[in-house]
């Protein structure tokens, strides 16, 4: 059978190939590329208004120290065989503000006594406002029985103490504040720490001593 020869004058063009879809992956690198560039920007916005908050108001750690405490009753009985410790603090701690341009709210204020680690009373305090370069004085004062539990070697260091006339008492307050940026900004709410380590004569007023703040 005879092979079909072309038509003469027509003229055959090859098959054109079908046109490639783009594939997306340039499209997620441009938005992930973008993504990243804002938020680089905004760290790079944030850090700069920290900074200029920080040249404008200077802020400076709170002050803090115990002006004088008193341990009326710090005394050990066996209970049902645990230990029981019967005690009675006061102190006088004054907070100072040492800040030119910032206020301090202080929401609530929670105070707690420790014995070697473990934990005595706890008294609430009222909430209030520092203003700059200001003192405020606080009294906290607690009472009453905790249950404890001892080591030989922790009684033998509540002997020693006993005998001594001191014993090492911890007041700690835990204060939630919010600070005042000139007349109208206030900040959103944080925790400030404050550890107070004294050594307490039985009985009688102590010296001052100054406290560990932290926030």
């Amino acid at each position: 059978m005879e092979q079909e020869k072309p038509l003469p004058g027509v003229y055959y063009r090859p098959a054109i190939p079908p046109p490639q879809r783009k594939k997306p992956t340039r499209c997620l690198c441009c938005l992930f590329s973008t993504f990243l560039a804002v938020m680089l920007g905004l760290v790079i916005l944030f850090a700069v208004l920290v900074l200029v908050l920080w040249l404008v108001f200077r802020p400076v750690y709170v002050e803090a120290n115990v002006r004088t405490a008193t341990l009326s009753q710090f005394n050990l009985t066996a209970i049902s065989g645990e230990n029981g410790l019967t005690y009675n603090l006061s102190a006088v701690v004054d907070l100072r503000n040492p800040n030119d341009r910032m206020g301090i709210y202080y929401d609530s204020v929670e105070a707690t006594a420790s014995y070697e680690g473990m934990r005595l009373g706890f008294s609430s305090l009222p909430h209030f406002y520092q203003a700059t370069k200001n003192t405020t004085t606080l009294y906290p004062a607690m009472s009453g029985l905790s249950i404890i539990s001892l080591s030989s070697s922790e009684f033998q260091t509540f002997e020693l103490q006993r005998r001594a006339g001191s014993f090492d008492v911890t007041l700690e307050l835990r204060c939630r504040i919010r600070f005042k940026l000139g007349s109208d900004f206030r900040t959103a709410s944080t925790t400030m720490r404050v550890r107070c380590d004294m050594a307490l004569p039985f009985g009688l007023p102590s010296r001052g001593s100054k406290c560990d703040v932290r926030w």
